[in-house]
């Protein structure tokens, strides 16, 4: 298999430790409900290396390696991933500080009234009187609900923040990448 672009993969964690003497690693998931990460047969790991002596003779690098995931289970708020290939804890403490990346094509099937967040970035965002109001430029967590970042995708300027719930969230269409709002521009 070849390796993959960036752009393929989607960022879900990082490894922030090593986990026992057996090789495990203890994985800092991006999402509070880790379920793609959970359930992953393989993932890629993107860890930067440092080439050359001094602050400005040294070049960063990523390297981008696969590996079959032997098991995975949550822990205290982590992952713990059991990664086939890395059988001690000297192994998998050089992994610390990697990127844990997946394919999007790897995501477990989301039920018909969820969305993987990642899916909803790039959406046309209109509001039921059919104005535009933007793009969604990102998703983030915000306590009880996500929040959706409305904005121009070329510049990344935030023009609004609107709550994904069921209450302002009318429509999703993922095909036709737009996303129906009871909102308005000047809210």
């Amino acid at each position: 298999m070849s390796t993959p672009s960036l752009n393929d993969l989607i960022e879900l964690g990082a490894v922030s430790e090593a986990q026992g003497l057996q090789g495990q690693v203890k994985v800092r998931p991006h999402s509070s409900e880790p379920v793609a990460l959970l359930s992953s047969k393989a993932v890629w790991l993107s860890l930067v290396q440092r080439r050359g002596a001094g602050v400005s003779a040294s070049v960063e690098q990523a390297s981008l390696t696969q590996y079959k995931v032997k098991s995975a289970k949550m822990h205290s708020g982590n992952v713990v991933m059991a990664l086939e290939g890395v059988s001690d804890r000297d192994q998998a403490l050089a992994l610390k500080g990697a990127r844990i990346l997946v394919a999007r094509d790897a995501f477990p099937k989301a039920d018909s009234d969820s969305y993987y967040w990642v899916d909803l970035i790039g959406c046309q965002a209109n509001n039921e009187q059919g104005e535009a109001l933007g793009t969604v430029i990102d998703v983030t967590e915000h306590g009880a609900h996500g929040v959706i970042v409305i904005g121009d995708i070329v510049t990344n300027a935030i023009k609004q923040l609107v709550p994904f719930v069921k209450e302002v969230v009318k429509n999703v269409d993922l095909e036709n990448k737009t996303i129906t709002l009871d909102w308005q521009s000047d809210w």
